[in-house]
């Protein structure tokens, strides 16, 4: 299982938003790429980076920070504003290992299935879950789609990783909604990244538990936590070698 740190850009900084809601952010660094140089230093070969302004604007803002990031020689995994090929193709030739489609999955089933054709393992979907709802847009609409119904047609698409968000766990650091990660590892033969909610050891440990009844659990997504400093990185590493 692979343990994702989290780098959110809004305006060139590393922020946290609570709950996606862009009133209320949080400012970690001034520089993201500092960050990853420290994920980087504690031994992760990936790192999870949501462009904001892309995922509240519509297409990446922040690309050239992104591509300074995957300089550094990680695997950057990069969701927010990928709403079109084009995007999709200048982020992958920045040296981003996979994108996050998560507003147009929601819109476009054939948009996804053109991506998978041409791009294989590199398109991984997102899905933001509101009381089970999808949703998108930067999280500012809710869909009237169920996210397992929407897990299911990526499934047949050949979408081979999802990303899993519960947002009313995201941000809060009162650990992760295990049931609602649990439906979705049993929902298809994709990959799932659970993400939100993480706030101690323990939390990753739980989900370590899961990974072992679920093969296809890939990891988690881990941020606020790290910055708060309710846990540590590399000792995380270890509890997912």
């Amino acid at each position: 299982m692979t343990i994702y740190p989290a780098i959110d850009i809004k305006g060139g900084r590393c922020v946290r938003l609570t709950q996606g809601r862009a009133d209320q952010e949080t400012v970690y660094a001034e520089n993201p790429v500092d960050i990853a140089q420290q994920f980087k230093a504690a031994g992760s070969a990936w790192v999870h980076v949501v462009d904001l302004d892309g995922a509240f604007m519509g297409e990446p803002q922040n690309l050239a920070v992104v591509q300074a990031i995957a300089a550094l020689g990680m695997k950057v995994q990069l969701g927010g504003g990928l709403r079109a090929r084009a995007a999709v193709e200048r982020a992958l030739g920045f040296g981003v290992s996979r994108v996050v489609i998560g507003t147009r999955a929601a819109e476009s089933e054939s948009f996804v299935g053109e991506l998978v054709q041409a791009f294989g393992e590199k398109i991984a979907v997102g899905i933001d879950a509101k009381n089970g709802l999808v949703a998108v847009k930067g999280w500012v609409d809710t869909t009237g789609t169920g996210a397992l119904t929407l897990a299911k047609r990526m499934d047949a698409l050949d979408v081979r990783t999802l990303i899993y968000t519960d947002i009313g766990t995201d941000g809060m650091m009162t650990g992760p909604n295990l049931a609602a990660q649990e439906a979705m590892l049993a929902a298809g033969k994709f990959n799932v990244i659970a993400s939100g909610g993480v706030s101690q050891r323990e939390d990753v440990k739980n989900l370590v538990s899961l990974a072992r009844r679920y093969a296809n659990l890939d990891g988690v997504i881990v941020g606020k936590a790290i910055y708060e400093k309710r846990v540590d990185l590399a000792d995380l590493l270890t509890l997912a070698p």
